[in-house]
């Protein structure tokens, strides 16, 4: 469920970013966009910090800096250049989305286990 989390953030900022630059909304542009961040997601998923504890607050950190480090030297690759406020804007908005979930989730486990009490 957590992977399927990440994607969906990965997914969701990459539709924000074509609508915000008014971009077709066609579902492949939105893979295209999406798909370096994408690669980086997987990359960071195949770590074992990630899959022993993928709902952590640590896990997520490895997430976003996977996700948005490798997929902002893809999306390089791909585009030939980087400019720094599209990367700042990458990571902060994959940071809020990717954390922010977790951040949630450890939230509500915590106040459930209160209850339990």
């Amino acid at each position: 469920m957590a992977l399927g989390a990440d994607a969906v953030a990965v997914v969701v900022f990459a539709a924000i970013g074509r609508t915000a630059h008014a971009e077709s909304g066609d579902l492949l542009g939105l893979l295209g966009t999406a798909a370096p961040f994408l690669i980086g997601l997987g990359a960071a998923w195949a770590t074992p910090m990630v899959r022993a504890h993928p709902a952590g607050l640590r896990a997520g950190a490895v997430v976003v800096a996977g996700s948005a480090l490798i997929g902002l030297v893809v999306r390089a690759g791909f585009t030939g250049s980087l400019p720094l406020v599209f990367a700042l804007i990458a990571m902060t908005s994959l940071a809020v989305l990717m954390l922010g979930w977790r951040a949630l989730s450890l939230a509500v486990a915590h106040r459930a286990a209160q209850r339990v009490r």
